[in-house]
This record gives structure tokens, C-alpha cells and sequence, in this order.
């Protein structure tokens, strides 16, 4: 088997759709999977099962790649030094990754760059102490762990002492943050090659179920042109300051009085950026194994006026390949991505894309694809 250019940890549906950009690129990766039959380990030939917080099992993927990125960002960051020590290229690098690891260090590091968030505060680990500095803060506020949240887990809004009382546990680290008022979720994003180049997606919007992201329109409808040029430039201040090399993700609030504040980072191809597979020039994925190989980008213009990603969850349709010629037949223009994932009640196992002229008409046949795919 031939050498491979690059290892990546983490076999979700991220690493599956890196792999689907990286037979267009002859890139030849290797990865470390959680078991032997998740999303990705499905499509990578040259694939083992391990854990990502064992240093052997990295050691495994790393091998003779000269550059490591993620499907996620929990690779221990002591893990990734040792890598470095080694001789091998983790991108982003673990300097950079800290700050999507750790809400906490993300909020301290972006308040010191200026740069827009919701008013924070880093609870103490002592539950007494906590809960008087949440006095102090306000109620009502949202609780987040510092580390390992996602898709709404982890996070609390708090409206009084007692509710606070139940989401802190000694010696767990938690961020208080202001409850935003606000009107949507955008989100913004860039692919930075080592040597700064940068590509700045179109702005979207994310709307959002049960604190899942539900679906995703590019671009996002209505903004301001100052508003998504500043969300933009926001995204390209935190990956040059951050020195993030591949995909960031930058998930904002736009304020109901009209200013944008940063909620989350994610230093990886993103959920919000999925529309970009079948509706921009150069996807997320193709633009992430770029950056991270130090090869030029691609643009990152849209092909065409509106594109409309609904992500599919795990509903009352059970064999999902049965079911994709019924999606073709009622809509096809409609782009079908499925993960090779079993079916869970409100699993992300798949994704629609269409794409067109007219918002209304795009948004009610990307709806109508992912319906059948999950309801029938």
C-alpha cells in the first residue's frame, strides 16, 4: 500500500466527507477510527479502530504521515505535542485547538483580541462559590461546560438559584454567559493554508431544533452587508490571531438589536458548511485537506444564488438507500449525503442539499427531499 498523505483521528461523517474530496485530490489518507464500522471507517481502506486519547493508537495514525488533522477536537493536547516532539505536523496545532477545546480559554483569549461575545464569567469549581458568583452575575443565565459540549449538550439556561444548583457539580468546570436576546444563529467561515492565505465563505444562517442544527441557508437571508462583511472579518481576525490552519467555523448570534456576537468555535470542517459540497466552487472539505497540506485554495463563491442544507435525523425511515430513489423521483435536484449510520431517534444520518434561483422554491424542495428520507 502506498504511503499516505495525511492521517486524520476520528471516524465520523466530517472524516467520511474529507475522504470523498481526497480521491478528487489523489490524497491518500490514513485514519483512526473509533469502531470498524462507523462513518468513515466505512469509506477509508486504510483505517484501524483506537482511541483518540491513547498516545500509541495516535502514534499508529501518525506513522510516516507528515501532517495529522480531525474529525474532532478532543485529542488530548499533551498527545499532540508529543506528535510535534516527534516529528509530525498536527493541523490545527494544539496551541491553536485549545481554544475550541475550552469555552472558557476561547472567551478569555477572544475578549483580549476584541473581538464581539455575549458577557461571560468563569465559575468556580467550589459549588458555594459558584453559586454566589452567579449571584453576582444574574439571572438568568446560561451554563456551559468549559469542555465536551456539543448539539446542545452541556449547556443550561438558569432562571434562579435552584435551577443553578442542579447543572453545577463539584469540582466540574463551568462558564456562566449572558442569555442573548437574539434575532438568528449565523455562522462564518474561512480555510487558512500555514502561509495565511485565507478563503472566506458566504455568511449563513443555521436554524436550529432542540439545539440541533436543523438546516442551513447560504447565503444567510436579509443580512446586512455590514453585518456579514464584519462576521466575516471576525472569522478572519480569530484564524489569523489563533493561528488556525484548515477550516474554522466561526457560529455567531446576530442580536436583535442588530450586532453579531461569537457563541462557538470549531476548528474543523462544520456542520454549517455542508452546503458547500454541491453549492460552492470549493467545499469545506476540499479547502480543509488543502489547508492542512499547504496547497493553494480554492474559491469559496457559491455557484448559484441560494443554497438550502437540511440535515436528516433519525426518523421512522429505517433503510435510508432503500429510500433514496423515492427522494429522487419527488425531487431530483435534491443532493443526498448519507452517512452509513444506523438509524437512532434524532441521529444526524445524512444531509440534503438543493440549490437555485429562488429561496422559497429551493427551501421547500430541500425540505420535501429530507422529509422523505426521514418520515417517508
Amino acid at each position: 500500500m502506498l504511503a499516505p498523505h495525511l492521517a486524520v483521528v476520528g471516524g465520523g461523517q466530517l472524516a467520511r466527507m474529507m475522504q470523498q474530496a481526497a480521491i478528487g485530490l489523489g490524497v491518500r489518507i490514513r485514519l483512526l477510527a473509533e469502531g470498524p464500522a462507523v462513518s468513515a471507517a466505512q469509506v477509508v481502506v486504510d483505517h484501524r479502530v483506537g482511541d483518540h486519547t491513547d498516545l500509541d493508537d495516535l502514534r499508529w495514525v501518525a506513522g510516516e504521515v507528515p501532517v495529522v488533522t480531525f474529525d474532532h477536537e478532543h485529542v488530548p493536547p499533551e498527545h499532540l505535542r508529543t506528535l510535534e516532539a516527534e516529528g509530525h505536523v498536527p493541523r490545527p496545532g494544539p496551541h491553536a485547538l485549545l481554544y475550541a477545546q475550552d469555552k472558557g480559554e476561547m472567551r478569555v483569549r477572544l475578549s483580549v483580541l476584541g473581538v464581539p461575545c455575549p458577557l461571560f464569567e468563569l465559575l468556580s469549581s467550589d459549588v458555594e462559590e459558584a453559586v454566589e458568583e452567579l449571584l453576582d452575575f444574574g439571572y438568568p443565565a446560561v451554563l456551559k461546560t468549559t469542555r465536551g459540549g456539543y448539539d446542545g449538550k452541556g449547556v443550561w439556561v438558569v432562571h434562579d438559584e435552584a435551577q443553578a444548583r442542579e447543572v453545577l457539580t463539584e469540582g466540574r468546570e463551568v462558564l456562566a454567559e449572558e442569555l442573548i436576546d437574539f434575532r438568528r444563529e449565523l455562522c462564518a467561515q474561512v480555510a487558512r493554508r500555514p502561509s495565511g492565505e485565507i478563503e472566506v465563505y458566504p455568511v449563513v444562517e443555521s436554524r436550529q431544533a432542540d439545539g440541533i442544527c436543523k438546516e442551513v441557508i447560504a447565503p444567510a437571508p436579509d443580512l446586512d452587508p455590514g453585518l456579514a462583511q464584519q462576521a466575516q472579518d471576525v472569522a478572519r481576525t480569530v484564524a489569523e490571531q489563533l493561528d488556525v490552519t484548515g477550516m474554522l467555523a466561526v457560529e455567531l448570534f446576530e442580536t436583535a438589536d442588530g450586532r453579531i456576537l461569537v457563541n462557538e468555535l470549531a476548528m474543523r470542517p462544520h456542520n454549517t458548511g455542508h452546503w458547500s459540497i454541491d453549492g460552492a466552487a470549493t467545499s469545506q472539505f476540499e479547502n480543509h485537506l488543502r489547508a492542512v497540506l499547504d496547497l493553494p485554495l480554492g474559491p469559496a463563491t457559491a455557484h448559484r444564488p441560494w443554497s438550502v442544507m437540511v440535515n436528516v435525523l433519525g426518523g421512522a425511515v429505517q433503510d435510508l438507500p432503500a429510500q433514496v430513489p423515492t427522494v429522487l423521483t419527488a425531487e431530483p435536484s435534491a443532493h443526498v449525503h448519507l452517512y452509513g449510520k444506523d438509524v437512532k431517534p434524532g441521529r444526524k444520518v445524512g444531509h440534503v442539499t438543493v440549490v437555485g434561483d429562488e429561496l422559497d422554491d429551493v427551501l421547500a424542495r430541500a425540505r420535501r427531499a429530507a422529509d422523505l428520507l426521514q418520515d417517508g
